[in-house]
């Protein structure tokens, strides 16, 4: 490495003595034999530009002396000589002392400085520092790019520091320290901050802006369109509330059932089916045709959302039946609740009044149809089991209209009886046959007359017993006849059996069907109502608010969504 030659120079300031005469410089007290070639080889290595700012520094740096008598001759010059890097060292931190930096970025430079281990003694010589190695201490950029390598290289000649300064150094005050023309980087950068701050504000406002703009055509605009309509359109609505009951009859039964029978769950089916009639379209019909349903909401005052044209079809008539009859089964008490709402209380009572009747008749058909439905099989039996009765009598007076004879084991009786009184009387009279012809000279009349009765009583016991033959045998004998008619009478005492069970099943039935009726009871009455129960102005209001801002909610969601998404 080749090092610059340092000149040194002796500033010897001229004094007059007190006779006006000016005395000869005395030798400094540090000389150096080699300061004038030194000086030679440093003005010969030195460009032009640098020997004339270290000549103009010189200047500067030392007195001027009063103009010199033109008759004495150049005093010679001796003492320590500036090197051309002291010089341009000085004339670079003049010209950043012209600068008009701020205290702030002499700061900041000193700061960068100390970091990169510079031995800088004042804060613009930090600056020349930094600007020498190729770094920037006004440039605003990543805290990254700060950390350069680090750059231990010394310039030659350069004076180490005593050590860091921690204050900045002032300015004299007969320096210029008026601000340059061109715009620092802090200060560029603060505008461009401020620049971006503007943007943003500018943009959050625009937003803002649109988004209230689309809140107030979206969601306000209709909310106020739906508020003017219950407040200064809409008709006021009369409500007619009431509540009944369909119960069961009370009854002995015992089990699940009668367990089960005083309770709304009893009744429940009914209940539910009461209701879904009521807000059926037959229903409607029938309200229309006996209380005048669409003539009513047909009236010119109506307002026009629930107004019905003239000449409304069922189904539009059905919409605003829906709309004005409210009916709701409550399951823990089995109470019906109806409301009905019309532009006129009294009308509103009327159609109520009517709908309880409509579930009343509609209760008691249903109980006649399970009444109908249980008694039906009981009386059918009843009916066959009288039938297949009267068929078995039949058939039982034709077989003994078959044999002439009502009894034809009473005959065979009466046949049996009569041949053993004949036999009785036939052996008497064989026996007083006997003793008549017992004797030597027995009577011949009254031996005749015993054998004439023998022989008779013979040939009556003969033709019972023909007789008793002839009933005995063949498909026509009184023996099978009298088995036909046991096997009829039989078949009718089961036909009675049959019968009375079935009378016992029919009134059984009639008793159980008995239990099983229901019937409407009325808790409370409709009554014409003194104020308008709806519209709801405040409440429907609201509601309307959050329907619209839900709805606006989901499409804006949905459109961010998508948004996202095709960007993507």
């Amino acid at each position: 490495m080749t090092m610059k030659p340092r000149a040194k120079k002796f500033r010897i300031r001229r004094t007059e003595s007190a006779d006006g005469s000016t005395p000869q410089p005395q030798a400094p007290e540090r000389t150096t034999a080699t300061t004038a070639a030194q000086a030679a080889a440093a003005a010969a290595a030195k460009p032009a530009t640098a020997a004339a700012g270290q000549a103009a520094t010189a200047a500067a740096a030392r007195p001027v002396p009063g103009p010199a008598p033109a008759s004495s001759p150049a005093a010679p010059l001796s003492g320590m000589v500036s090197s051309a890097q002291e010089a341009k060292m000085e004339t670079d931190i003049d010209a950043i002392r012209h600068e008009g930096l701020t205290g702030r970025q002499l700061r900041l430079a000193r700061r960068i400085a100390q970091k990169h281990n510079l031995p800088a003694t004042s804060d613009f010589e930090a600056v020349r520092m930094l600007r020498e190695r190729g770094i920037d201490p006004f440039k605003h950029a990543n805290k990254l790019e700060l950390v350069v390598p680090q750059n231990t290289a010394q310039p030659a000649g350069s004076p180490a520091a005593p050590g860091s300064v921690q204050l900045p150094q002032t300015v004299p005050a007969g320096k210029t320290t008026l601000p340059s023309a061109e715009v620092t980087p802090a200060e560029r950068r603060a505008r461009e901050i401020q620049d971006i701050q503007r943007d943003i504000a500018r943009r959050r406002r625009r937003k803002l802006s649109l988004l209230v703009a689309r809140l107030a055509f979206f969601v306000m605009l209709p909310t106020l369109v739906a508020g003017y309509y219950f407040y200064s359109v809409a008709t006021p609505m009369y409500s007619s509330k009431s509540e009944f009951l369909v119960l069961k009859a009370d009854s002995a039964a015992g089990g699940v059932g009668g367990l089960l029978s005083g309770t709304q769950f009893a009744t429940s089916q009914d209940s539910i089916a009461v209701q879904s009639y009521l807000m059926s379209k037959e229903a409607m019909m029938r309200l229309d045709r006996e209380a005048g349903f669409k003539t009513h909401f047909t009236q010119d005052w109506l307002d026009p959302i629930q107004r019905l044209e003239n000449g409304a079809t069922n189904e539009e008539a059905y919409a605003t039946y829906k709309r004005n009859v409210t009916i709701g089964y409550d399951p823990t008490e089995g109470v019906v609740r109806m409301e009905v709402s019309a532009a006129d209380p009294e009308v509103a009572a009327e159609f109520a009044r009517k709908l309880i009747s409509y579930a009343q008749q509609k209760v008691n058909n249903l109980s006649q149809q399970k009444r109908a439905d249980q008694m039906s099989e009981a009386e059918q039996a009843l009916t066959d089991a009288e039938a297949k009765r009267r068929s078995a009598q039949e058939q039982l007076v034709v077989l003994q209209q078959q044999g002439s004879v009502l009894d034809p084991e009473g005959v065979v009786a009466a046949l049996r009886s009569q041949i053993s009184t004949f036999e009785i009387q036939l052996e008497n009279k064989r026996l007083e046959l006997a003793a008549l012809q017992d004797n030597s000279r027995p009577n011949r009349a009254k031996v005749s007359g015993a054998e004439a009765d023998i022989k008779r009583l013979e040939a009556v016991i003969a033709s019972l017993n023909n007789r008793m033959v002839d009933a005995s045998a063949g498909e026509n004998s009184l023996a099978s006849l009298r088995i036909q008619i046991q096997m009829a009478q039989a078949d009718l005492a089961t036909r009675d059996l049959m019968l009375q069970s079935a009378l016992q099943q029919v009134e059984t039935t009639r008793l159980e069907a008995n239990r099983q009726v229901r019937y409407l009871t009325t808790a409370v009455e409709p009554v014409p109502s003194d104020e308008p129960s709806y519209p709801r102005k405040f409440e429907n209001t609201i509601l309307a608010f959050l329907i619209f801002s839900g709805i606006y909610l989901m499409c804006s969601l949905t459109a961010s969504i998508l948004r996202e998404q095709v960007s993507s």
